[in-house]
């Protein structure tokens, strides 16, 4: 048995993955501009296959527009095979916020700096809360929680977006699904290096997905995606993380979320060992 056929069910053929896929892509797009680039979607199980931000094809398509590429559960959702291998466990001295969103509450500074130490080099974010308060919460405690470190960046679509915010634990990933926040008003364009929370279609959707803009994706704001924050330092690093696995299935060879949720690392290090690491991230 292949790697990669261990973090897929076998009585769910290949064929018919990506036709889910493609029906729930066809619905994430409905409404989006035919040229435009897939979204940043975040997956949301509860909607088949929506992603969080973006779309390949279509530029939008989420990964989940971004929402994409989620399934239904008890749909097509990928279930390990019986020799699946274990999914990645939390270090033993994980922070406890990592599997309990209610420790994580604090008010971030009106301003501040994060940054992101890769396997590519660093690059810093500079936050504004005025320009999305809720947003800058969050990624404020999910800095200050470690929920990033060790992931990986997951989606690179070129000249549309780069995506991250699934962690390198499931244990982690799934408990912070549901712990969701406040759309926020979009003050800010989605500008090259512009970082924003991908979402689902659904309101108040986002959760823990970030996407840094390659290129000029405008048309996003008025989908309701705020930026709250912008690179400051190391573009060039932004522009060196891995992108040759592309999006996510069925527009690229990239992993598909709900593995990612279920498995972690173990899937990602396996089927995709090319992508770029978190090593670590600070608040300056």
């Amino acid at each position: 048995m292949s790697r990669s056929s261990l973090f897929r069910s076998p009585a769910v053929p290949r064929s018919a993955l990506l036709a889910g896929a493609l029906a729930l892509a066809a619905g994430a797009l409905a409404g989006c501009d035919d040229t435009a680039a897939p979204d940043p979607v975040e997956t949301d199980k509860t909607e088949a296959a929506q992603t969080e931000i973006t779309k390949t094809e279509k530029p939008g398509h989420d990964a989940h527009k971004p929402g994409h590429h989620a399934h239904k559960p008890g749909h097509h959702e990928a279930k390990p095979a019986p020799d699946a291998p274990e999914p990645t466990p939390l270090p033993a001295d994980a922070n406890p916020a990592l599997t309990d969103p209610t420790l994580a509450n604090k008010t971030a500074p009106d301003t501040y700096k994060a940054r992101f130490v890769t396997s590519e080099g660093s690059f810093v974010i500079e936050v504004h809360r005025d320009w999305a308060p809720n947003g800058a919460d969050r990624f404020y405690n999910l800095i200050d929680i470690g929920f990033f470190d060790n992931a990986r960046f997951f989606r690179n679509v070129p000249g549309f977006m780069v995506q991250w915010g699934m962690s390198a634990y499931p244990a982690a990933t799934q408990a912070w699904q549901k712990a969701t926040i406040m759309d926020d008003p979009v003050k800010e364009s989605n500008q090259p290096l512009m970082v924003t929370f991908a979402k689902t279609g659904r309101p108040n959707s986002r959760s823990t997905q970030i996407f840094i803009n390659h290129g000029d994706n405008k048309r996003l704001d008025d989908m309701g995606f705020a930026p709250f924050g912008k690179v400051v330092e190391g573009a060039d690093v932004v522009g060196k993380l891995y992108g040759g696995y592309g999006d996510g299935p069925p527009g690229g060879r990239g992993p598909r979320q709900d593995i990612i949720t279920n498995f972690g690392n173990i899937y990602l290090e396996t089927e995709f060992p090319k992508l770029s690491v978190i090593q670590s991230t600070e608040i300056l």
